[in-house]
């Protein structure tokens, strides 16, 4: 078939761009650079989060969430400080502990007039606490429970829950389910696994409950090794896949009509993921890379997505974002030299 001209000039483009690229090896962040690209543009604060790591230390900044009162809350897999509360000045307002050192996936849910927190351990936990750090309930292990054969990994790194009060946890680290109790704790189906299937999964990372598209609820999962994220039906039932080439998303952040998502790795056609490779990415309602701070500019050529990857220093790897009311964007990460979340200031 005769390739258009047009489109044989971009794609050789592209592809010169994508051999020279070379993983990243300083750290640096520009003050007062501007970030992002179309209608989502933003100024880079760098030293939001600082604290004196002396007094309150992190390992990894996992994931973050804001409460009804405006309140950063965030899960380190520090065990002397695995929540930290900030205000959205990045003052210190509080932190606690449960002693967990792998604490990794933080979800917040509404029940009534109370707000309480879904906290995922990889070494095999998923508490339930209040925001003081009460523990009010705990999913078993499914292997202790006899959901999982003898033999089968569980390393649970994600929560999400339907709005019906169903739970939702994502085994990414371990068998590649993802396992659905309703309100009570009691087990209704495992889904997934591992494999290169399009209902099977390669890292079942993260896990959001999307109901953009006419308020219907469905489930967002991410498939971080196969660069997308895939959408099933609260049921467990395979709808599609949104891949984007070169990223390594973490959970979807879902807040408006977009989705949100930190890049842990980015990786060119000719290479493996490279450290010190992350960025952010912003889906709109369409699930169209709309901008990618810190990356490439989304490409599309004939409806497909071209690959993407870290254009500037800025991140190491992202592994989750908070949006707040004024659509800044909050970036937490991991491996990243013990360092405190960076905000983007949208502009």
């Amino acid at each position: 078939m005769k390739i258009p001209r047009r489109h044989f000039l971009k794609q050789t483009a592209l592809t010169g761009i994508a051999m020279t690229i070379q993983p990243h090896l300083s750290f640096s962040i520009s003050e007062d650079g501007i970030i992002g690209h179309g209608d989502f543009k933003y100024k880079i604060d760098a030293k939001w989060g600082n604290l004196d790591p002396e007094k309150t230390p992190v390992k990894n900044c996992h994931e973050m969430v804001m409460d009804k009162k405006g309140r950063l809350i965030m899960v380190t897999d520090e065990a002397r400080n695995n929540i930290i509360i900030y205000d959205q000045s990045g003052q210190l307002l509080e932190s606690w502990t449960l002693g967990l050192e792998a604490a990794h996936g933080l979800t917040l849910v509404e029940e009534g007039e109370e707000e309480f927190l879904w906290i995922v351990d990889n070494g095999g936990r998923v508490i339930k606490t209040d925001l003081q750090g009460n523990i009010v309930d705990e999913i078993a292990s499914p292997i202790k429970e006899g959901i999982y054969e003898k033999g089968m990994r569980y390393t649970p790194t994600e929560t999400a829950v339907a709005p019906n009060g169903d739970l939702y946890v994502t085994d990414g680290y371990g068998s590649q389910f993802v396992l659905q109790y309703d309100k009570n704790g009691k087990f209704v189906r495992e889904f997934g696994g591992d494999g290169h299937g399009d209902a099977q999964f390669k890292t079942v990372h993260g896990i959001a409950v999307d109901q953009r598209k006419d308020g219907t609820p469905t489930l967002m999962c991410t498939s971080r090794g196969h660069n997308s994220f895939k959408r099933f039906t609260m049921e467990g039932e395979y709808l599609e896949t949104i891949f984007l080439p070169g990223a390594f998303v973490c959970r979807p952040v879902i807040h408006g009509q977009n989705l949100y998502a930190g890049v842990c790795w980015s990786r060119t056609k000719y290479l493996e993921q490279m450290d010190n490779s992350g960025f952010v990415t912003i889906l709109d309602q369409n699930n169209r890379v709309v901008s990618n701070p810190g990356g490439t500019a989304p490409v599309y050529l004939d409806e497909k997505l071209q690959l993407m990857v870290q254009e500037k220093p800025i991140f190491k790897h992202c592994h989750d974002v908070c949006i707040d009311q004024d659509e800044n964007i909050y970036v937490c990460q991991w491996n990243a030299g013990k360092t405190y979340p960076i905000k983007l200031i949208r502009v």
